[in-house]
């Protein structure tokens, strides 16, 4: 096997940035090429102002939106952070003018990613575009008249978000359960520039899909924490988590922010026997980390 077949057979872990405009479909043919020229400035602006090199990043068209990779070198608190921060001003600049707003839901994942000569490919990719066009991010955006949010996975939350860091703040995030046909994950949202949101009430309390034990029915059965956002069948992987979701608590998460159940349509593979490869930059050690290196 020759070099260039060996790397397209090799994923590396990336930062996988999806980008989707809202309601796309509203523009005719004449605004949509100045809709689609206004996403690629806005976040080329943003790229250059948080100092990631060109290089580290593949760019994707998707018609209405942009699906991206970064290099695992570039540290993924960086465009949690900073380049976050440049995007949301840069929206800002574009919007001020405009009788109809441009809005941005961004949906984030670290994982496995495959380049060809078409593009890319894995369930990173998937999990990260599914976040982006989950029915929570399209009602915040409508709901808080915001022009911006971002959607982080589970492990994505955990590994970066809750350190903390420049511009991150995770204080600011609040989590909703997606009901994806594979199981449940949870993700975390976040309006840049405003405090928590606040889920949409219409959504489904978790509670109600996980009753809480009783005498008559008996401690509930274990269910899967689902950490890693790839659904609730990856249980070799998720049998060393400490996290258990019974109702709507899960240890590790602030109070009042308890999971939200959506339906998303859509396919999404699984993930068994996910592995990190490699140098990458996903921020802190978990406090689980922490308690294993102790044992």
């Amino acid at each position: 096997m020759n070099h260039d077949a060996l790397e397209l057979t090799e994923a590396h872990y990336e930062l996988v940035i999806s980008v989707d405009a809202r309601r796309s479909g509203e523009y005719d043919d004449v605004d949509k090429p100045r809709m689609r020229a206004r996403i690629y400035r806005v976040l080329e602006t943003a790229f250059t102002h948080a100092k990631v090199a060109r290089d580290a990043v593949h760019m994707e068209d998707r018609g209405d939106g942009v699906l991206l990779a970064v290099a695992g070198r570039i540290a993924v608190s960086r465009l949690l952070g900073l380049w976050m921060v440049e995007v949301h001003e840069k929206l800002r600049d574009e919007n001020r003018d405009l009788a109809v707003p441009l809005g941005l839901r961004i949906g984030m994942h670290v994982g496995p990613v495959r380049h060809d000569d078409r593009g890319i490919s894995g369930r990173a990719v998937d999990l990260a575009c599914r976040l982006a066009d989950s029915p929570v991010a399209r009602q915040l955006l409508d709901a808080e008249k915001a022009d911006l949010v971002l959607v982080t996975s589970q492990s994505l939350y955990e590994d970066v978000v809750n350190g903390g860091g420049k511009f991150i703040e995770p204080a600011h995030y609040s989590s909703a359960r997606l009901e994806l046909k594979e199981g449940p994950v949870t993700a975390w949202f976040r309006l840049p520039g405003r405090p928590a949101p606040t889920i949409p009430e219409s959504a489904a309390p978790a509670s109600a899909a996980a009753p809480a034990p009783s005498a008559a029915t008996g401690p509930l059965p274990p269910v899967d924490d689902d950490t890693d956002g790839y659904g609730a069948l990856d249980d070799e992987l998720d049998d060393n988590d400490e996290f258990e979701v019974v109702g709507d608590a899960m240890s590790g998460h602030r109070p009042g922010q308890g999971g939200v159940h959506y339906n998303v349509i859509g396919d999404m593979s699984h993930n068994h026997h996910n592995e990190y490869q490699g140098d990458v930059h996903i921020g802190r050690k978990s406090g689980r980390d922490a308690e294993k290196g102790r044992g």
